[in-house]
């Protein structure tokens, strides 16, 4: 059984967008059930499925598979959640981690969150520069969550 441990942020500044090269996201959901999330994502001409276990702190079971990008779109256009979610991810390596920068479109435009995946819970974390508060264990975070409630709808 897969397990991600993962660590998430809100971006603050600008200095992120110089590095790392943008990739278009485009994810629904079958089910987003906390207890069983089940994510539909392609990224270029790739795609998967992948199924999320309910979560304990920035841990939680997640099985992961290829599946071919033209019964992605299928099941994107067809059978996920609405919205769907638009984001455009970037890959920026810092202090020997690898941290993704998703900057969200559409009904969740004007957020932009980081995150880092971890070997274990307790690994230690050097944060750049442009990583603001932690959102870890707020699930209004949860991407599966900003389509029950997109962030445009939020109240500051």
């Amino acid at each position: 059984m897969g397990v991600e441990v993962e660590r998430k942020f809100l971006v603050r500044g600008e200095a992120w967008r110089s590095q790392g090269t943008p990739v278009r996201y485009r994810q629904g959901y079958l089910s987003a059930d906390p207890e069983r999330v089940v994510r539909v994502r392609t990224a270029g001409e790739q795609a998967w499925i992948t199924i999320k276990g309910a979560g304990r702190g920035p841990s939680r079971p997640e099985f992961e598979y290829p599946i071919p990008r033209a019964d992605a779109d299928a099941l994107l256009d067809g059978l996920c959640q609405r919205p769907l979610i638009d984001k455009e991810r970037r890959e920026i390596a810092h202090a020997g981690l690898t941290w993704v920068v998703d900057e969200f479109f559409g009904d969740n435009e004007g957020l932009v969150m980081a995150e880092v995946e971890l070997d274990h819970p307790e690994q230690p974390v050097a944060l750049p520069p442009w990583v603001g508060d932690e959102v870890t264990d707020d699930p209004r975070y949860y991407n599966a969550s900003l389509v029950a409630r997109p962030y445009r709808l939020w109240k500051p």
